[in-house]
């Protein structure tokens, strides 16, 4: 391989570098103020004197929100919906886009079938029908109200079924001369083979289930019922968020303000995927390239 290491290259590289972590400073920059005011006092906080840096360091505000039973309440739903939901997803995507991964002279419907999923993409029947739907099928203010209606993401489907079309048939046709069936073509051969891509969709999943909130607001009617996010999008956005939340008698209420405590709810629902992230990372990436659209 030969290497271009002329000086129009290197600048070239040193220009890349250079933006790239521009970019990359503009995305961690906010998380890092937001932790050093989740860790500052009230004072330094509400006046603005923060900026990477804790000022004058305490815990008050961790304390505070870990000591709310609404708050742990709202992570068991959370748990239960991604305990539930992800291998109810897993599953449905992988029998899905097997078939769908089929060419039409084995499959015949295959092209309708897999048209009738993108239309799902491209067009839905709204909101109101939706709830009149999970209403109508008495799971309303249930934790399988967060579950069913998005049971079968398409876009994964889309990705995993372009990952397997990209396997080598002649593994499948090996498989069938020794008497395998479909089913074990599928658990024994494609899965095995799919972990990138695998990998990739429980990602998705996984963050689509512990980020959303919109859908607890709709279909809870107990704010008990509420999901990590939900619960966090009904107190952060609050005027003050202190005069709702403000029965706590464990920790001294002038150690903290609406701003810091804000700011801690934040770093404890995003730290669980900050954490899972990197180690799935490098899955996530080759997934995406392999599973891409192929002709």
């Amino acid at each position: 391989m030969i290497r271009d290491n002329s000086l129009s290259r290197k600048l070239f590289v040193v220009f890349n570098y250079i933006l790239l972590s521009l970019i990359a400073l503009t995305c961690v920059l906010p998380l890092i103020q937001v932790i050093a005011i989740s860790f500052s006092s009230p004072e330094a906080a509400t006046a603005g004197f923060v900026k990477l840096f804790p000022v004058d360091f305490t815990t008050a505000a961790y304390e505070y929100v870990l000591g709310r039973e609404e708050f742990f309440n709202s992570i068991l739903v959370t748990l239960k919906r991604v305990g539930i939901g992800i291998p109810l997803n897993m599953l449905l995507t992988i029998l899905i886009a097997y078939p769908l991964s089929k060419e039409s002279k084995v499959f015949r419907s295959r092209t309708f079938y897999a048209w009738l999923f993108v239309i799902t993409i491209l067009f839905n029947g709204g909101l109101i029908p939706l709830y009149m739907v999970v209403k109508a099928t008495n799971i309303l203010d249930t934790v399988w109200a967060l579950i069913l209606p998005g049971a079968v993401p398409v876009f994964n489907v889309i990705l995993l079924l372009n990952f397997f079309r990209g396997l080598p048939k002649e593994l499948e046709e090996a498989a069938f001369i020794d008497g395998a069936g479909h089913w074990t073509v599928l658990w024994r051969i494609y899965l095995p083979l799919s972990i990138p891509a695998l990998a990739t969709i429980t990602l998705l999943t996984t963050v689509m289930h512990w980020n959303s909130w919109f859908d607890g607001l709709i279909f809870m009617n107990s704010p008990d019922n509420y999901p990590l996010q939900s619960y966090m999008q009904t107190t952060v956005i609050q005027q003050n968020t202190l005069s709702i939340i403000n029965d706590s008698g464990s920790v001294d209420l002038s150690k903290i303000s609406d701003r810091t405590a804000r700011a801690a709810q934040v770093i404890l629902g995003a730290l669980p995927v900050l954490i899972a992230y990197p180690f799935l990372q490098r899955f996530f990436v080759k997934g995406i390239v392999l599973g891409s659209v192929k002709e």
